[in-house]
């Protein structure tokens, strides 16, 4: 846990702006920048790492090869897949699964664990899944805390964000599209979609299985057909409340 050197990634300038303190010293490896410092008084390496899976690819492995890092949080915005939740909710992900590697065929397409051939087929494998362990003490850390309601200017009333655990699906597509929400959600029953998470942790598997990957995210939309709006005048605000959780959490990881 906080023996552990924290790493830190988020994809866009307003989810990192909310997180790092930056009072350490810094890095440039590979055109992205590594800063020392602190999140809920525990030592961590923050590196905003761009969007997409590759770019979350890299920050992760020089955060674990450079860095030495032996935990890793993510924390940021996604588009909301479960009809329950709504803007402004938390997710915090107990399992981190792609979406879109595998294998397209006529009659649909075949999920598989990222990394093996797609063309030899293969049973699907559900992703990267957060041991339990993990899962109990990010709940027990969350006990008590209050998050302010959601601002008047989002529309979605004054009310106290939901946080909820669950699975969390990333892609290389920004969704916007209610039929394909509708078919993930069918398909995978998880809770949120972004376009890093599952890359994390599917490079944080290669240094082991004893490395944790915590994935907080605020949903800045429904990743329907009005995703693209949505997105775009949450994204500040969602970012905020993400880092909210992050800073009570960092500790127990």
């Amino acid at each position: 846990m906080a023996n552990r050197l924290l790493g830190v990634i988020s994809a866009l300038p307003e989810e990192f702006a909310h997180l790092s303190d930056q009072s350490g010293a810094s890095s440039e490896i590979g055109g992205l920048t590594f800063w020392r410092g602190q999140i809920g008084g525990r030592e961590a390496v923050f590196v905003e790492s761009g969007a997409g899976k590759v770019n979350a690819g890299v920050a992760t492995a020089l955060l674990l090869d450079r860095f030495g890092c032996r935990a890793l949080m993510l924390c940021g915005v996604a588009g909301g897949l479960d009809p329950t939740l709504g803007v402004g909710d938390i997710v915090i992900g107990t399992g981190n699964i792609q979406h879109d590697y595998g294998t397209e065929k006529d009659d649909g397409y075949v999920h598989i664990q990222p990394g093996s051939r797609p063309s030899l087929g293969g049973e699907w494998t559900p992703g990267y899944f957060v041991p339990q362990p993990v899962v109990a003490r990010l709940r027990a850390a969350l006990g008590g805390l209050t998050l302010e309601p959601l601002p008047e200017q989002i529309g979605v009333g004054r009310r106290e964000p939901k946080i909820s655990f669950g699975a969390i699906l990333t892609g290389d597509s920004f969704l916007n599209s209610e039929r394909t929400r509708r078919r993930l959600f069918e398909r995978f029953g998880a809770h949120a979609v972004e376009m890093e998470g599952g890359a994390v942790a599917q490079v944080a598997r290669r240094w082991g299985d004893d490395i944790p990957v915590v994935n907080i995210r605020c949903l800045s939309d429904l990743a329907g057909a009005e995703s693209h709006l949505d997105f775009r005048a949450f994204l500040p605000v969602a970012a905020r409340y993400a880092s909210q959780v992050a800073h009570r959490l960092a500790p127990v990881i």
